[in-house]
């Protein structure tokens, strides 16, 4: 385990209580909430007269409804008081509520569990607020995304534990153990959540407001301040409806299409859960230790791809014997059925992990926890409609493999639709492609780009794609400034647009381009904004670096701000130089090579000519074009 391993916050009092507070909590509502729904799927007569199917959907409506209700009230408590006090009030509560659940099993009383159910749901209402709002105030900035990464795959081990220890309780014999394993791991929960330490209240002066409506439509406002904040956690809701739907079928899907018996379901739910958790940790090295959105619009093509795969790989007639695991997966196509399960859940992590960093990334500090209970209610509202759409669709004749066909589909259409809203999701996703597939980007002093206000960027330019290369090394967003006719390239030109770049012209080719250009990067910069320039203007045509014109000293004389150099290698000779030769001799060249990006210490925006600045560039690049 290395310093900079995500795992060493676990070893660490300011993440670790908290963390195992939170796994058994998410351990215990599976916990009890799974063995809740297998003991009316697979003992139902002895429970219900109702549909199983249906029953297990509306347990799951039941338990979210909390969060719509009193989710906006949370967010106030969060931000108001110390959270690490209003987690060991919240997981007292928790010790109350499953001996409650106790009382319901001994008395075999359906109502009564439901009943607890829904006051586990109002449980989790408070914690989620609090359970991602004091992640930023532990975890520095590039821990981020391990932090959540963590959180995420030790819900949803959780999430496995829980479901297979209820698969194992879930049978009358063993009813007096499930209710001692569910008050054990509250009162574990309760002892873990007092060595969290003080985690300070982001807004104490702030006055609660007791109307749900009026305290719940405040919320929104504050989450739809932030446009792209706003549209990532309709990403993070659109995520739960589609969790939802999977998941709430499972223990169907497991008897009535594949024939297996309790066993089968831990199984499948197992799987998935091991396939989320591990693609969250994996969300940390794949974005290498920063939030990087660029996974979001991945994690989608995969939740698409392994949905509608699973409908095709689901066998068309099931066993009429309850079929046990390990005949299962001798079956055909089983484990087929299995990978796209796993599948499904590692996209999820990719997907569902930066969107939670980059809300809580910007979401203000005093507002943060509002922000996440609007979250939660926008969660809740979507699952929600989830379970009745699922419930509708059951009644008139869908089969759950149709309900995963339609999800499926369904995500591909809201996908590209965020998409075309937010282009920075699907701009980040090609720069992160790009340096993990055709290219492999090696940085050095990344920390000299400052991490807030304005800064001038001055770079070589090598390739059409550097100002991509440079965007996926950077945690801000940057605007270039690049030569029209780049910009308006037929291939690349759709991106450059969507980034926001800025063209140019020299005041030969075009004055007024080049005097809107000029506005433009001084109301950027003004803005306290990042932007990126190729002195150069135009790209090398023999690897060398090119004289540096005095575009920058007009700049500078307008808005004087850092000066941050930079220096690219490893281009020249690939498919997007300008260097001669057959495209496809470019692309062997160039394919998988390794590129080199530096950066130099920060200059004063007076100490920096072109010829300066071009030979502090040069000595960063060094002899490598």
């Amino acid at each position: 385990m290395t310093e900079s391993s995500q795992f060493r916050l676990i070893a660490e009092r300011r993440f670790g209580p908290f963390f195992a507070t939170q796994l058994l909590g998410a351990f215990n509502d599976n916990l009890y909430k799974n063995a809740l729904v297998i003991l009316v799927t697979y003992q139902a007569a002895a429970w219900t007269s109702m549909n199983p199917a249906l029953l297990a959907n509306g347990a799951a409506g039941l338990f979210i409804l909390p969060y719509v209700i009193l989710s906006a009230f949370a967010g106030q408590l969060a931000d108001k008081l110390d959270k690490s006090l209003l987690i060991k009030a919240i997981k007292a509560a928790e010790v109350l509520i499953m001996a409650l659940a106790g009382v319901g099993f001994a008395m075999h009383s359906l109502t009564l569990l439901l009943v607890v159910l829904f006051l586990m749901g109002t449980h989790s209402t408070f914690f989620g607020p609090v359970k991602y709002a004091i992640l930023p105030q532990m975890l520095r900035e590039d821990e981020l995304i391990g932090g959540n990464g963590l959180v995420e795959t030790g819900t949803f081990l959780a999430i496995l534990i829980g479901t297979l220890l209820a698969g194992l309780l879930a049978v009358s014999a063993s009813v007096s153990r499930l209710v001692l394993a569910v008050v054990a791991t509250a009162c574990a929960g309760l002892a873990a959540s007092l060595f969290i330490p003080k985690a300070a209240a982001a807004s104490p002066q702030l006055r609660l407001d007791w109307n749900p409506l009026r305290s719940t439509a405040a919320n929104l406002r504050a989450a739809a301040a932030n446009r792209t904040v706003f549209l990532s956690i309709m990403g993070i809701s659109w995520f739960w409806f589609y969790g939802a739907l999977v998941l709430t079928q499972l223990p169907a899907y497991s008897k009535s299409v594949l024939g297996g018996n309790e066993e089968v379901v831990t199984l499948l739910l197992a799987v998935f859960s091991t396939g989320v958790g591990a693609g969250s940790l994996l969300c940390e090295r794949l974005s290498g230790h920063k939030v990087e959105i660029g996974l979001v619009p991945f994690g989608s093509i995969g939740l698409t791809v392994f949905a509608v795969d699973l409908f095709f790989a689901t066998p068309m007639i099931a066993s009429s014997n309850a079929v046990s695991p390990l005949r299962l997966v001798h079956a055909p196509g089983a484990l087929r059925v299995l990978a796209d399960l796993a599948l499904i859940g590692l996209f999820g992590g990719f997907y569902i992990v930066p969107l939670y960093a980059l809300v809580q990334q910007r979401s203000p500090a005093a507002e943060r926890s509002r922000i996440i209970s609007a979250n939660n209610i926008f969660n809740a509202a979507f699952m929600v409609v989830a379970a009745l759409f699922a419930a509708v669709a059951l009644r008139n004749g869908a089969t759950i493999p149709e309900l995963i066909l339609a999800t499926g589909i369904m995500n591909a259409v809201v996908a590209m639709y965020i998409y075309t809203l937010v282009p920075e999701f699907l701009l980040r996703f090609l720069c992160w492609m790009l340096v993990h597939s055709v290219y492999r980007l090696n940085k050095e002093g990344i920390e000299r780009i400052p991490e807030t206000g304005p800064a001038l960027l001055v770079c070589n330019h090598v390739s059409y794609v550097d100002a991509l290369i440079i965007s996926a090394a950077c945690r801000r967003p940057i605007r270039f400034v690049m030569h029209h006719w780049i910009y308006r390239n037929p291939v690349l030109g759709w991106i450059f647009r969507g980034m926001k770049a800025i063209p140019v012209a020299s005041a030969k080719d075009d004055p007024e381009i080049l005097a809107r250009a000029m506005d433009e990067v001084a109301a950027t910069l003004n803005e306290g904004e990042l932007v990126c320039i190729f002195p150069e203007g135009r790209l090398t045509l023999d690897g060398e670096i090119g004289e540096f014109r005095s575009g920058v000293n007009r700049i500078l004389a307008r808005t004087p701000v850092r000066i941050v150099p930079l220096a690219l290698s490893g281009l020249w000779g690939s498919l997007f130089s300008t260097r001669a030769g057959a495209w496809w001799r470019r692309w062997r060249r160039g394919l998988f090579s390794h590129v080199d990006l530096r950066i130099g210490e920060p200059l004063a925006p007076d100490a920096a000519t072109p010829q300066e600045l071009r030979a502090t560039v040069l000595a960063l690049r060094g002899a490598k074009p």
